[in-house]
């Protein structure tokens, strides 16, 4: 029993920074997700006790014609985001890593639109976008290019999401990656130059393989930024034109508090959430399996 309590006394500050972390991630993390879960069976406006209505919220946010755009657009920007948001931290950290003067500077750079808040980064952005006066236009119009309607067409809109999304993020991927890089040894890279392996082929033969389970976790964090996505819309769009950059988690907003719907807005994200954990349990799944093989 002494030794016991001389244990727990030795090991007491530690068990109070323990339950510290987990009283906070069950108030922030658990308490929300269950809450969530409860709203999506209940008619409740927050005023009002809430009433139990099965599952009629799900019925009447699918009968919305916003819902299907919603999941569309959602799915086109996670695609969209993986194929630059995704692939560009990854070869600027190439890039970066293959430099031997400014590295400090440049890293800074990079990192520096992580720094600012996020809706100062796509406010400046709505700047850059506007029709008129914008910096984009601007570009075009040195280049005689005619003008382009980046926010209000149907055709440019989500696009121009995903390079706001893309430049926000960029640092701390690039970064991530960047550390991953500089663990693999050196005498790897100076093999492949040996055998006359061009950057190219390093970056497949070596870095690649090298950085696999990084680039695995980076993407599976990816796909649950990507369809969390409301920021960007709200600020810039509004969901529009023509619903074209509503996403889930924007149609959840507008429920729960342009319609007073809070119901609605938890069946939806209840529907997010199941996706979510469908995805990351198929990829624990396969990259188990590439990591037993």
């Amino acid at each position: 029993m002494g030794a016991l309590r001389r244990a727990v006394g030795r090991n007491l500050t530690a068990y109070g920074f323990l339950c510290g972390a987990l009283i906070c991630f069950a108030l922030f993390s658990w308490y929300p997700m269950v809450r969530e879960v409860v709203l999506s069976f209940q008619e409740n406006n927050f005023v009002d006790p809430g009433k139990w209505v099965g599952f009629d919220n799900f019925r009447t946010v699918i009968e919305d014609p916003a819902f299907r755009s919603a999941w569309l657009n959602t799915a086109a920007f996670s695609g969209l985001a993986l194929v630059i948001g995704y692939a560009v931290p990854f070869v600027l950290a190439v890039v970066l890593n293959e430099l031997r003067h400014a590295k400090a500077y440049l890293r800074f750079v990079v990192y520096l639109p992580v720094m600012l808040p996020p809706a100062v980064a796509v406010l400046l952005f709505k700047w850059f976008y506007d029709p008129g006066s914008g910096l984009f236009n601007q570009i075009l119009d040195v280049f005689h290019l005619p003008p382009l309607s980046w926010l209000d067409s149907t055709s440019t809109a989500l696009v121009s999401l995903v390079l706001v999304s893309t430049w926000m993020n960029l640092g701390t991927g690039t970064l991530i990656y960047l550390a991953a890089l500089q663990s693999i040894p050196g005498d790897l890279y100076e093999s492949a130059e040996l055998d006359g392996a061009g950057l190219f082929r390093r970056v497949w033969h070596v870095t690649i393989p090298q950085t696999k389970l990084i680039l695995l976790v980076m993407l599976l964090l990816q796909v649950v930024a990507t369809m969390q996505v409301f920021i960007e819309p709200y600020l810039l769009t509004g969901g529009g034109p023509e619903n074209a950059t509503v996403t889930v988690a924007y149609l959840m907003y507008q429920y729960a508090f342009n319609f007073g719907d809070f119901g609605g807005g938890g069946a939806l994200g209840l529907m997010l959430m199941v996706v979510l954990l469908v995805f990351s349990t198929i990829y624990l799944r396969v990259s188990r399996e590439e990591e037993a093989r």
